[in-house]
């Protein structure tokens, strides 16, 4: 079978195993942290005064015409509305509806965009856009920067987002902000899957652990949530 040809990108080229050859300084795991260094400071001195925003997330296949773009929008207007920045992954579908939304509506919008070896070009809706070579730093500044996750139907790096996002809630690695799926129709078998498999039939997981997280239907819904617990925070 003929072997896949990859982009070797930056996180490709961190995780690879090391070899038995010498080579340049630039291409060494030494000076990949500390171009991982940069990264943070990049993000942390782009984002000092940002104030509280709202991370939001779904794929970049969905289209213009599709309900949940629609619905992202309005989120994100919404949320900009209310005071709050919106920041995304910066690229096309879900995370292009999220930037339009906050963008149009006069409010904070924030791309955090991703070298990926399918090229993902920046959405114009961005009142900052940051650009990343690594997923961890990028995925920190995600959380770091948040008081909230909507996460919209995606692939598996949303997935990736929202589980992690609940793995941090759950030891307590960061303040239980609100994680909002959007869209109970796409989301049933996987909450169906937690409920059954993880809950019930393994005990993975504690009863208390699906508070860590709700499903919505409507854009009102999901701010609404992340205002009344920001407030009981003390965030906005």
């Amino acid at each position: 079978m003929k072997k896949k040809q990859l982009r070797q990108d930056e996180d490709y080229k961190l995780l690879q195993a090391p070899k038995k050859v010498k080579s340049d300084f630039v291409n060494t795991d030494t000076w990949r942290v500390l171009r991982i260094q940069g990264e943070f400071v990049d993000g942390f001195d782009a984002l000092a005064d940002v104030g509280p925003c709202v991370a939001i997330f779904g794929s970049a296949r969905t289209a213009s015409s599709n309900d949940y773009y629609k619905a992202a929008t309005k989120t994100a207007s919404l949320l900009a509305e209310n005071g709050m920045g919106v920041i995304t992954g910066g690229g096309p579908g879900i995370m292009e509806a999220a930037n339009k939304g906050a963008f149009e509506a006069g409010g904070l919008s924030v791309g955090c965009n991703i070298e990926l070896p399918l090229e993902q070009k920046p959405n114009p809706y961005q009142n900052i856009s940051l650009e990343f070579r690594y997923f961890f730093v990028r995925k920190m500044i995600f959380v770091k920067y948040s008081v909230g996750f909507v996460i919209f139907p995606g692939g598996f790096g949303t997935l990736d987002e929202f589980f992690e996002a609940l793995t941090l809630a759950q030891t307590s690695k960061i303040e239980h902000f609100p994680i909002i799926l959007y869209g109970s129709t796409y989301w049933k078998g996987l909450c169906g899957w937690i409920d059954e498999f993880l809950l019930a039939r393994y005990a993975a997981i504690s009863p208390e652990d699906k508070k860590l997280y709700r499903v919505v239907d409507e854009p009102q819904e999901a701010v609404d949530c992340i205002i009344g617990v920001s407030k009981e925070n003390g965030l906005i």
